[in-house]
């Protein structure tokens, strides 16, 4: 199967299986919940995934830019739950991910019609696990100084659910660089790498607090909403 055939092939199956899934009693208040950033089908995320999986069953293994091209074709679609796809599928063929994955791929997908749920979708589906690997600090760095907000919510977030591998004193780093920024998106990234800290080195986050006295009133909340689960 050629590499355009691939990616075609994944986005026709997609779009044949989610269109006969479609709820529209439940379309619009899908959407209004995710303040109608895009319409919906009105199909929840276990029946999305368990449809996805029947229509992509059997395909082979695609290249790297053939991933990237099907997950940013289902992007440019009309309803969220294509977005949600570009991102499951991005998590069933991670492995074929190549090293340019997040520069040439993620960081367009992230910036994509941009909410917060597709941008913590790529962020679990494709951004924490490919910032393990070595040269992906370079990539993390430069979203978290750039002037966009998801980009900077991806690099606060980019070690969430790395647990006892995660490297502490870079996601505090992090957090600091962007503890004046208010706004409430980066404010809740930080606020959740706080909370996640906790959970593994309470100290340090209380350390963290005591340097930073000027309140950001979100990020202050989930941490000490972590902290307060320490001590239970």
């Amino acid at each position: 199967m050629s590499g355009d055939r691939w990616s075609q092939t994944v986005v026709d199956r997609a779009v044949a299986a989610l269109a006969g899934g479609a709820d529209p009693s439940r379309a619009e208040p899908m959407a209004a919940y995710m303040k109608h950033v895009a319409p919906f089908l009105g199909i929840q995320a276990g029946p999305r995934r368990h449809l996805l999986r029947r229509a992509w069953k059997g395909l082979p293994a695609p290249a790297s830019d053939e991933l990237g091209t099907a997950a940013r074709r289902l992007m440019h679609l009309d309803e969220r739950e294509f977005h949600y796809a570009a991102y499951d599928l991005i998590g069933r063929y991670l492995d074929a991910a190549d090293d340019r994955f997040l520069t040439d791929h993620i960081e367009v997908l992230l910036t994509t019609k941009p909410w917060w749920d597709t941008v913590d979708g790529f962020g679990s589906a494709a951004v924490s696990p490919l910032c393990r690997r070595p040269g992906a600090a370079a990539v993390v760095d430069r979203w978290s100084a750039s002037e966009d907000i998801w980009l900077i919510r991806a690099a606060i977030q980019h070690q969430r659910g790395w647990k006892d591998d995660t490297d502490i004193p870079r996601v505090l780093d992090l957090c600091d660089r962007h503890w004046s920024n208010q706004g409430f998106f980066v404010a809740k990234a930080v606020g959740w790498a706080l909370r996640d800290i906790a959970r593994l080195d309470p100290a340090a986050v209380e350390a963290f607090l005591d340097r930073h006295p000027d309140h950001n009133t979100v990020a202050v909340r989930e941490a000490r909403r972590g902290l307060a689960s320490t001590s239970r």
